[in-house]
């Protein structure tokens, strides 16, 4: 009997084990707390909750590309996209939050909200809803971006 539900689990376990990765990567945000941040800087508690909800956009996005029948060729080069910029994402608080290369942690960054912005529109040319649940994740990642500029700048 086919479980046509184990894809997505499989989809969103694979984007909340890159967030777990990073995390692992990181080692905790203790060093946030005590660092000099630019204005609208979020709390703390606030991350892991926003990073859970978009990894989880992010999943249902993937599984709903792979889920596409008749664009072979396009949906596999979208999901090779979507694998390296979970990649990306995922090596991002090793750098920043690991390692405390602040600058280089901010090129990374942008690199990371080149690759969420290319794999949100190429989502979008498959299916129109996959597409739009990564925008929050490229939102995310730019006002991301704008915190660890403002970080590196200031610590």
């Amino acid at each position: 009997m086919k479980k046509p539900w184990k894809p997505l689990v499989l989809s969103l376990l694979l984007a909340l084990a890159a967030g777990a990765l990073g995390a692992l990567l990181g080692g905790g945000m203790q060093s946030y707390e005590g660092m000099e941040m630019p204005p609208l800087s979020p709390p703390g508690w606030v991350f892991p909750v926003v990073w859970t909800l978009l990894y989880l956009m992010m999943g249902l996005a993937a599984w709903r590309v792979w889920a596409l029948h008749g664009v072979r060729e396009a949906r596999a080069s979208a999901l090779r996209l979507y694998a390296l910029q979970l990649a990306v994402n995922a090596l991002w608080p090793g750098l920043f939050f690991g390692l405390e290369l602040y600058w280089a942690a901010a090129v990374w960054l942008a690199l990371l909200l080149a690759l969420a912005v290319c794999t949100a529109a190429r989502f979008r040319r498959l299916d129109d809803a996959a597409g739009l649940l990564l925008a929050p994740y490229a939102l995310w990642c730019a006002f991301a971006l704008y915190l660890n500029l403002g970080a590196a700048a200031l610590n």
